[in-house]
């Protein structure tokens, strides 16, 4: 699988991060398979969440069995020290290892959000001193929020290495309320890795009442397309838009066709990249505001 630097990190991550949300809904020697499975593919950029229910745990024995072989992101949804510094601590002892490679502030969506975490008593205090102690090596930030957000923390924090954003034609046609690609120009222009989320969501899922979340035949928060060829079709898409690295769709059914794809990947040209966004004109946003990743 290709490999691509992820900003000033240094670090060769390959074209497509394991998101272990995925590990949530398996028992755990299914999510043993998947990670021996996803390693087998050569990917070796993982992405975990305290709030992906036990993905953590789920991870653990597989992380700790290969730890030289995977670059590990987490993150916080806490906003001020005290909350930050407990997660860090808690997912390193949930996940069982002395390191996080990539610690992220997750969902930015709001300005004053942007505010607490940056001023003094704040979640980056907390990164940062947990940096300094050599429990984490690189800052980051996620955001599906509107993408000026994502604009504004990379220039008011100088030490930013990350961000993890939605693209996808759907956003691409939106640009004017999604120009998420103005964050990819940025981010690549100060150094900074770019993971995609969303590459793969086709839509929202239809109101409740319609389609409870019981019944939904995919365990994402959005609506994705789930074919081979339409998953290739997307990662393609995502991959050729320049950034470091693809996130697969959350759900255990769709990983190995997405690891199919990575392996495969070898560019899209710019008339079908064209002619996706076209498409996807009318579309329905995947990215309202309730979603998270």
């Amino acid at each position: 699988m290709q490999t691509r630097v992820l900003g000033e990190t240094g670090h060769e991550s390959t074209i497509m991060t394991f998101g272990a949300i995925a590990l949530n809904w398996l028992e755990q020697d299914g999510a043993n398979q998947m990670v021996e499975h996803v390693l087998d593919y050569g990917v070796n950029h993982f992405d975990v969440a305290p709030t992906y229910g036990d993905a953590e745990l789920k991870l653990g024995p597989k992380l700790r069995q290969h730890r030289d072989e995977i670059f590990l992101g987490c993150k916080t949804q806490e906003r001020e020290y005290e909350g930050a510094r407990h997660k860090i601590e808690q997912s390193l002892t949930r996940l069982g290892v002395e390191k996080i490679d990539l610690y992220q502030i997750h969902g930015l969506e709001y300005e004053e959000e942007l505010d607490t975490i940056t001023e003094e008593g704040g979640a980056l205090d907390a990164f940062r001193e947990a940096r300094d102690e050599g429990k984490i090596d690189h800052l980051g930030l996620t955001s599906h929020g509107a993408p000026k957000l994502i604009l504004d923390a990379i220039d008011r924090i100088d030490d930013l290495e990350t961000v993890m954003f939605p693209l996808n034609p759907v956003v691409c046609a939106t640009s004017a309320d999604h120009n998420y690609e103005a964050v990819l120009e940025r981010a690549t222009e100060k150094g900074i890795g770019t993971l995609v989320i969303k590459a793969f969501a086709d839509g929202s899922w239809p109101l409740t009442d319609e389609l409870p979340e019981t019944d939904r035949p995919f365990a994402n928060w959005y609506e994705p397309v789930a074919t081979p060829d339409e998953i290739r079709e997307r990662f393609d898409f995502a991959a050729s838009r320049g950034p470091t690295s693809v996130v697969n769709a959350g759900d255990p059914k769709l990983v190995s066709m997405t690891l199919n794809a990575a392996t495969r990947y070898d560019g899209m040209n710019e008339a079908t990249q064209r002619s996706l966004i076209e498409q996807s004109r009318h579309n329905t946003s995947p990215v309202p505001e309730q979603l998270h990743h």
